[in-house]
């Protein structure tokens, strides 16, 4: 689990799609700036085109000057009317003869473009009146007049400015569907990634089975080959482990319960050695309880939840059975035990819910004073089947409570003795079994509380 104070962990999704879009914007902007230079470069040689085939067509168009009138004035005008359609490429002309304009377009400058040109036709760039000019000249083959046409070169931007409006927003939503779409396609990618994620975060402490390798990305195979090795040799060193305590605990019964006889026996024969005799036979019984739970816990650690025989246990008849078992003992100690069923059955595995009950009666019966109240109650609670020991005993403080399952740990402070199995036991099987396990205060809110919940109907 992550700590709150935790950095927050980096995303490789993130970081791919971080990478991709900032690798296809640069190469975006760069392929914008090329097609630019060569949309400017293609447009320049289209108008360059236009240029001088209208000045060839006004050539053409004008070789009568005197029929045609063309040495009358042509007048200028100063606008355009609202609404009128603009000229995008607006190429103004002259025709020139001896150094005169004859006649000229409604935005060609009075005087010529070019004076005193050399060659017959031919390209010029020259500022006219603070603008920059593209001109076009040709002259007729007797060389009486030329024809001068002309465009400023902010014309040309303007177009490429139009165009730029024009296409930035359209640009701009490829590229956020660029980015949608490399979202998409990088979260397909890395479906096994997650998948394996999965696979790895559902194991158990039950299930070291291997990750299945098959259908993995090459990347993947060093990661699920390393945790396969881990699990490999985590589960062997697992399986050693309950098999040594297994045969440890099965190996100490036979040499525990001889000796047991022998004390028993050595007791009778020397009755002034009684009192200590009863001491040893005490810490042979501890001991052997000992051994019976370590052969408890290592049957149960290799098991899984789908080993288990669940059935139906009918809760009257083994409730019954508690009862004549631990009667005795309580009328002994002093305490009124009281065991109250409102349950038909629950879904268990018998043998191990008898371990459960037992063990919690039994701990609620030691650790209990005299006069002290023990109950055993079956009944549902909010839905689900519970079974809660309580009584108003010592108890247990908060921050104990948190450590009763752990293996071997025994409150500080009590007198009597035993594993610190018990309870690692009730939780195993509650475990197994899906049971929820709780501690909380007991009757009348003293002394401990232990509650098993079982899963609503129709969970697991």
């Amino acid at each position: 689990m992550m700590r709150a104070d935790a950095p927050r962990p980096w995303s490789l999704r993130r970081r791919l799609l971080a990478a991709i879009l900032a690798a296809s914007t640069v190469l975006w902007l760069g392929s914008l700036g090329t097609l630019t230079v060569i949309a400017w470069q293609e447009t320049g040689e289209v108008f360059d085109d236009a240029l001088e085939e209208s000045a060839y067509m006004l050539m053409a168009a004008t070789t009568d000057l005197d029929a045609r009138g063309l040495l009358a004035p042509l007048p200028t005008r100063s606008g355009r009317n609202e609404g009128e359609h603009v000229r995008k490429v607006d190429m103004q002309y002259q025709v020139v003869a001896a150094g005169r304009v004859l006649q000229r377009s409604a935005g060609a400058p009075a005087a010529p473009f070019v004076g005193g040109f050399d060659d017959d036709s031919g390209f010029t760039d020259l500022d006219v009146d603070g603008d920059r000019w593209r001109v076009f000249v040709v002259r007729d083959e007797a060389r009486r007049f030329e024809v001068q046409v002309g465009q400023q070169a902010d014309k040309r931007f303007d177009i490429l400015e139009e165009l730029a409006e024009v296409l930035w927003l359209p640009a701009l939503g490829f590229l956020a569907l660029l980015a949608l779409v490399c979202w998409w396609l990088i979260g397909r990618v890395l479906t096994p990634l997650r998948r394996t994620a999965a696979a790895i975060g559902a194991k158990t402490p039950d299930d070291l089975a291997q990750v299945v390798i098959d259908d993995q990305p090459r990347e993947l195979l060093p990661i699920v080959g390393a945790l396969n090795d881990v699990f490999a040799r985590l589960d062997t060193a697992l399986q050693a482990e309950r098999r040594f305590t297994a045969d440890a605990a099965h190996e100490l019964r036979t040499p525990l319960a001889g000796l047991h006889m022998h004390v028993q026996l050595l007791q009778r024969q020397h009755p002034a050695l009684a009192a200590s005799f009863q001491k040893l036979r005490q810490d042979i019984a501890r001991l052997t309880a000992l051994v019976d739970s370590l052969l408890t816990l290592a049957r149960l650690d290799p098991l899984a939840r789908t080993q288990l025989g669940r059935q139906a246990v009918a809760l009257p008849a083994l409730f019954e059975q508690l009862g004549a078992e631990y009667a005795p003992e309580a009328a002994q100690r002093g305490i009124a035990l009281s065991l109250r069923c409102e349950l038909d059955a629950v879904a268990a595995d018998p043998h191990m819910l008898g371990i459960v009950l037992r063990n919690l009666l039994g701990n609620a019966l030691r650790y209990c004073l005299a006069g002290s109240r023990v109950e055993i109650v079956a009944d549902r609670h909010a839905g689900h089947d519970r079974i809660a020991v309580r009584d108003d005993g010592p108890g247990v403080d908060e921050a104990s409570r948190q450590r009763l399952t752990e293996r071997f740990f025994r409150v500080l402070g009590q007198e009597e003795g035993g594993s610190g199995l018990g309870l690692s036991i009730v939780q195993r099987i509650a475990d197994l079994h899906g049971i929820a396990l709780g501690f909380g205060p007991g009757l009348d809110g003293r002394g401990l509380g232990v509650t098993l919940d079982w899963p609503a109907s129709g969970s697991s």
